[in-house]
C-alpha cells in the first residue's frame, strides 16, 4: 500500500450553528456560556485532491429533509438521466450489473418490494466459474433503510441479516465488499486466496464508489441518529494507469469522515457522481479522458 498519502487529508468543518445557554445564580455573573451544536440540515460537499486520486464527498445529515434510497432502471442509463426523471439533489452509482444482458447482479429492494434480484441473472447463477462462490455472492453487504415506527434508520448488513426489531425494511442496496469495520473481501466471494482470485480487482488502485454511516454523537446510537456519508474516487487524468485507491485505501479514507460502516459499491467505469448539476466520473481512459459508463442502479439523496 502507498504510506503518507493519508497525511495530505484535511479536516473540515461544517459551520454548525452554535446554541449558548447560562447558568447563573442571584446577583451573580453569568458563568462561561456551554456551547452545544446543533446539526446541520443541508448536504456537505467537499473535493480532496490526493496525490494518486481526487475524491469527492457528499455527508447528508442526520435528521435532515433529505433521504438516501435507491433507484433501478430497465436498461442502464447514464446518472444525468437518472437526475433528470428522479429529480435528486445528489446522485451516486450503486449495484453490481452485467452489461452483456443489462441485469443486476445486486439485490435492490424499493418501498418494501424486491425490484431486482440477482438469482434470476441466468449468466450469473448458471456461470460454472462462479459457482464455488455463488452462495457468498448472494449474500454479500447492503446498504438499508428501515421504517422503526415514526424513526428512519440506517444500516449496513449483509443480506442474510435480519431486520431489527421494531424496524420494517424499505430499501436496500446490494454491494460489496464491507469495508468497515473490517474488510469482506473473502467472506463476499470477491476474494480467494487459494486460486488467487480477485474479481474487482480490489489491491489494484482504481476508481471507488462507497457510501458509509457515521455517528455524531455518543448519545445517538439508541436512536440510530447517524449521518450518511458518499464517496466516489476519480482517478487523476495525468496518471491514468496508477491512479485511483485500492480497497484498503478507501477503508482508510472512510474512517477519517469519522465513519463506522461502509460498503464499496460498484467501482471502475461505473464510479460516478451527480450534485448539484454536474457529474463527475470516476475512471478515465489512457488518454486521460473521463469514461461515461452507463449504470443499472444508483442512490438517489432527495428532500422527504
Amino acid at each position: 500500500m502507498r504510506k503518507g498519502w493519508l497525511l495530505g487529508l484535511t479536516i473540515f468543518s461544517l459551520g454548525m450553528p452554535l446554541v449558548f445557554k447560562f447558568s447563573s445564580s442571584p446577583g451573580s455573573i453569568p458563568t462561561t456560556p456551554t456551547i452545544a451544536p446543533s446539526p446541520p440540515k443541508n448536504i456537505h460537499y467537499e473535493q480532496r485532491i490526493l496525490p494518486h486520486s481526487i475524491v469527492h464527498i457528499l455527508r447528508v445529515p442526520s435528521n435532515s429533509k433529505f433521504l438516501v434510497t435507491p433507484a433501478v432502471s430497465p436498461k442502464v442509463t447514464t446518472i444525468e438521466e437518472f437526475a433528470q426523471k428522479h429529480r435528486a439533489q445528489a446522485i451516486l452509482n450503486a449495484g453490481f450489473f452485467d452489461p452483456v444482458n443489462q441485469k443486476s447482479t445486486s439485490y435492490v429492494v424499493i418501498s418494501g418490494q424486491l425490484v431486482a434480484d440477482p438469482k434470476e441473472n441466468e449468466r450469473l447463477v448458471n456461470n460454472p466459474k462462479l459457482k464455488p462462490y455463488l452462495s457468498k455472492i448472494l449474500n454479500r453487504t447492503e446498504f438499508r433503510r428501515y421504517i422503526c415506527g415514526e424513526t428512519v434508520r440506517y444500516d449496513i448488513s449483509l443480506h442474510s441479516e435480519p431486520s431489527p426489531a421494531g424496524c420494517e425494511l424499505a430499501d436496500a442496496i446490494g454491494g460489496g465488499p464491507r469495508l468497515l469495520p473490517e474488510l469482506g473481501s473473502v467472506q463476499e466471494g470477491f476474494v480467494d486466496h487459494t486460486h488467487r482470485r480477485d474479481a474487482i480487482g480490489g489491491n489494484q488502485p482504481n476508481a471507488r464508489s462507497a457510501i458509509g454511516i457515521t455517528r455524531d454523537c455518543t448519545e445517538c446510537s439508541a436512536k440510530g441518529d447517524r449521518s450518511i456519508v458518499l464517496v466516489m474516487v476519480a482517478q487523476k487524468s495525468s496518471d491514468p494507469v496508477n491512479s485511483g485507491m485500492t480497497l484498503a485505501e478507501l477503508a482508510d479514507v472512510m474512517k477519517t469522515l469519522g465513519v463506522e460502516k461502509a460498503v464499496n459499491l460498484d467501482g471502475g467505469s461505473s464510479s460516478s457522481l451527480y450534485y448539484k448539476d454536474q457529474t463527475f466520473y470516476g475512471k478515465v481512459n489512457l488518454q486521460g479522458n473521463s469514461i461515461k459508463r452507463p449504470v443499472k442502479s444508483v442512490l438517489l439523496v432527495k428532500e422527504n
